[in-house]
């Protein structure tokens, strides 16, 4: 029998690094889970008292400032609205960008020069622009417009590598055979590119979401949750901002499950033969 041979010291070395890469990573978001499901009388730190899920039963109820489920909400529809506009636009910006025409390049380095400049000034210069222009700054207007300067790049330079492998003989092929432009789009452009609109979707919703500097000038009266859990630092001094934690991560968790799944159904659907 052949003696097994030795792995080198480097790979022990390697996968002791990785280990402590994973524990950084996931270590603080472990510590939040198990600091939210202490019991009433549990505090910020270990350690525990007690265990049950009265702080995840806490955080739909009034907070000493404030409450989660209205800017909970708001983020939500806020994020939405982004993710909705981000792959209209991205798409849209994508099929233009398939052909040169005058003033591409500047378009192409307006729009990712966003991602330059600090976010701080940009929410400065959108809340200044929306006071000139005699509109109130509210989450569903200027932290609208805010979230897209964010939002609209990523999806633009996403959309522009999957247009840039994309076959136009596909394309050709139902022009010859009498298609419209629109009917060419949603059958045969679209279903191609439908899982990755999907993951699109999902980065202009997740960076709306989370986001914070861009809101903090121009969110108006109201709070987005990112900007409330801040507010809250100072006020809410119990697990409940950890059960929050728990809470939203869940949800997170669960939007790219169903992601994922939207994925795979169209996937399927695009590798199903059609019958007719």
């Amino acid at each position: 029998m052949a003696e097994q041979k030795k792995k080198p010291i480097s790979s022990y070395l390697l996968a002791g690094f990785f280990g402590l890469f994973v524990l950084f990573l996931y270590g603080p978001m472990f510590a939040v889970f198990l600091l939210s499901l202490q019991g009433p009388e549990g505090q910020l730190t270990f350690p525990m008292r007690g265990f049950s899920f009265y702080w995840l039963g806490a955080v739909f109820g009034e907070q000493r400032v404030g409450n989660f489920v209205d800017a909970f909400w708001r983020s939500f529809s806020l994020a939405l609205i982004v993710m909705v506009l981000t792959v209209v636009f991205s798409v849209m910006a994508g099929l233009a960008f398939r052909r040169r025409f005058t003033g591409s390049n500047l378009i192409f380095y307006l729009t990712i020069s966003s991602l330059i400049v600090p976010s701080i000034l940009v929410s400065l210069g959108i809340g200044i622009l929306f006071g000139l222009l005699g509109i109130d700054n509210q989450w569903y207007s200027s932290a609208l417009a805010g979230h897209l300067t964010w939002t609209l790049p990523f999806a633009f330079l996403i959309m522009l590598g999957i247009f840039g492998r994309f076959n136009p003989a596909y394309e050709e092929a139902a022009r010859d055979l009498g298609a419209s432009e629109m009917t060419t789009f949603w059958q045969i452009v679209f279903p191609l590119i439908a899982s990755s609109v999907v993951g699109v979707g999902l980065l202009g919703f997740t960076l709306s979401y989370d986001e914070f500097t861009r809101t903090s000038l121009i969110s108006g009266e109201t709070n987005t949750l990112p900007l409330e859990i801040f507010g809250m630092t100072t006020n809410v001094t119990s697990p409940a901002l950890y059960a929050l934690g728990t809470i939203t991560t869940i949800f997170s968790f669960v939007l790219i499950g169903g992601a994922l799944l939207a994925i795979q159904y169209l996937s399927n659907r695009q590798s199903k033969p059609k019958q007719g």
